[in-house]
């Protein structure tokens, strides 16, 4: 009996060890090729903002999120996938897009994130889906009216931690003082409270708030130029080579167009003619 014992805890520890070295032998989610599991399961995970009206903003009333960046990356997933293809939604913030994308929690990032030579240090981007350029949003009346007027007296600019419209500001307005929030919303709470005289972030962005605020307005233009670009992972050749493909897609059929019209038709100050592709 006691060889039996034996022989019975040599077959399991081995057995255990075999558990062990095979998972330690197989890739993580996040360096598996996105393309072949996409196509096992007729799904693309996509992380998008739940806060950004007119880009990504959650429907209370269904707990859906609707915008802009939603519809698009669902036209884009039936391309790749075809007409039965399905888009998946998962909820990021500016901080949270690139730690999800990189533990593998979505396939990729369509979340109003900037193309930029230090992103591109970390992950991979399809070129520009939406070109915005940098804002201010102001109470009416404000003495604000441009980056400039920042420096003036210390002013308080708002802005989005992870979001790299903070550094611009202190390129453009290197005495204004900084507060950062969690996400858009609080940021929005901060300015209408008077924790700072401005807002900033991209302009499309800014537009969306200026609708759901009467009373504050963008001023002083486009003082950066921020291309929009979907971030997948660093190795995900394919999947790149996919999403830039569908985009091209999308855009020669005039579907891209028509989301363009629905979401940035009839905004205030801003010509969604020269957003046109």
């Amino acid at each position: 009996m006691k060889k039996l014992f034996r022989l019975v805890s040599v077959i399991i520890s081995s057995l255990a060890l075999l558990v062990v070295l095979s998972a330690c032998g197989s890739k993580a989610l996040s360096a598996q090729n996105v393309v072949t599991r996409a196509k096992q399961s007729n799904t693309i995970t996509w992380g998008v903002k739940a806060d950004t009206k007119l880009f990504g903003l959650m429907d209370v009333k269904n707990g859906q999120i609707k915008g802009f960046e939603v519809d698009l990356a669902k036209a884009m997933t039936k391309q790749i996938l075809g007409p039965k293809g399905k888009a998946d939604f998962v909820q990021v913030t500016s901080s949270t897009r690139m730690p999800l994308l990189k533990n593998g929690n979505i396939d990729a990032i369509m979340a109003t994130m900037t193309i930029t030579p230090e992103r591109e240090k970390q992950v991979d981007f399809t070129r520009s889906y939406f070109d915005a350029g940098q804002s201010l949003l102001v109470k009416k009346g404000s003495s604000v009216k441009n980056v400039k007027d920042l420096n003036k007296k210390g002013a308080t600019v708002l802005g989005v931690v992870g979001s790299n419209s903070v550094q611009n500001v202190a390129k453009f307005a290197p005495k204004a003082k900084v507060l950062q929030l969690s996400d858009y919303a609080q940021a929005m709470t901060a300015l209408r409270s008077g924790q700072g005289e401005a807002l900033t972030t991209d302009n499309g962005i800014l537009a969306g708030m200026a609708v759901e605020n009467p009373g504050y307005v963008l001023v002083g233009g486009s003082f950066t130029k921020e291309p929009y670009g979907i971030a997948v992972n660093k190795g995900q050749t394919e999947f790149k080579a996919d999403l830039n493909d569908a985009l091209t897609k999308v855009e020669e059929s005039g579907e891209y167009n028509k989301i363009l019209k629905k979401w940035f038709g009839n905004v205030p100050g801003l010509n969604y003619k020269g957003m046109e592709r």
